[in-house]
Formats: C-alpha cells, structure tokens, sequence
C-alpha cells in the first residue's frame, strides 16, 4: 500500500508531512544545481589558471625582445588581458560568496525539514529556537546575520532586504574614506 499523499489523501495525510516533501525538494534542487556548478566553475579556473600563466610566459618572452612599437602594443595587450583574468578571478570570488549562502540555505531547509516530521519537536518552542540558533550559528557573513535577524524580529522580505542594503552601502562608504 502507498503512504497517503495530496493525490491519494486517506485520514494518515498531513499538511506538513507535504510541506517537508516540497521542502526536500528544494533543498535537493539547490543541492544538485550547486554540484553541477561546481564542475563548471572548476573548469573556469583551470582555464584562467592556465591562461594567466601563458600570459605571464608570453610577457616574459616580449620582455626579453629589443624595444619596438609592435612588442609594445604586444606588452600593452598582455596587460589588458591580464587585467581581464584579474577581473574574472573577482567574479569567481562572488560566485565562492553565492555558493556558501546557497549552501545554508540548503542546509536550513534540511534542518526545517528535520524538525516539522518530528511531531514532538514541531509544537515545541524550545525546538524552534534550538533550529533558528544552528542556522545564525552556521552564518559567517555579516549580511546572512543581518538578514536572519529581520526576519526573526518579523520585518517582510523587502524590510530585511532595504536594511541588508543600507548596512552594506555604509560599510562600503566607511571602507572608502581613506585615511590621512
């Protein structure tokens, strides 16, 4: 016999024993697309590991050359491409960023997940706060904190958002005044 579900309800279906399913799911889908991600991004690096160095190879040759306007403008394209793998390497450094609040996202649904089956946790505040404890636990950046905080003190998804925001616009002007 099947387990009761939306498509074949019996007195056994629960609300929640559907929402830890469709909660699983997303979890698995974030999952799967990170790996996927991964092998991509891996292969990214790789090349502009390789290419970095080619450029460095080839601006040493160039070096090595007497002085003249086409190894110039040669030198000159070295540098610009190494500025671009420079740029690239940064974006991958966003993409590092994305994966890890990915990563507890993943995790959070999990735990989520993990604690709505349980019917004696599920009604339990003690149980709720143990939960939202691990995950600002499992934060380390300053914006997942930020955002985690309020939502827990009730504000909407574009309260906590414009907050997050602010914070990260004045961190950025007190990062740029510079110091005499």
């Amino acid at each position: 016999m099947f387990p009761s579900n939306s498509k074949n309800p019996d007195l056994d279906w629960s609300q929640v024993r559907e929402t830890v399913k469709l909660l699983s799911l997303a979890a698995a889908q974030v999952d799967d697309l990170l790996k996927e991600g991964d092998l991509s991004v891996n292969t990214l690096t790789e090349s502009f590991t390789a290419l970095a160095e080619h450029m460095r190879v080839i601006n040493s040759y160039l070096l090595a050359l007497d002085s003249n306007p086409i190894r110039d403008k040669a030198l000159a394209s070295c540098s610009e491409t190494s500025d671009q793998i420079q740029s690239s390497v940064v974006a991958f450094q966003f993409y590092d960023r994305m994966v890890q609040c990915l990563q507890h996202v993943t995790s959070n649904l999990v735990g989520l997940s993990e604690l709505l089956e349980r019917p004696e946790c599920l009604y339990s505040p003690k149980e709720w706060l143990k939960l939202q404890n691990e995950i600002r636990s499992r934060y380390t950046m300053e914006s997942e904190k930020l955002m985690f905080d309020a939502i827990l003190q009730g504000k909407s998804i574009s309260e906590a958002l414009a907050e997050k925001e602010a914070k990260q616009q004045e961190q950025e002007e007190i990062d740029n005044i510079e110091l005499f």
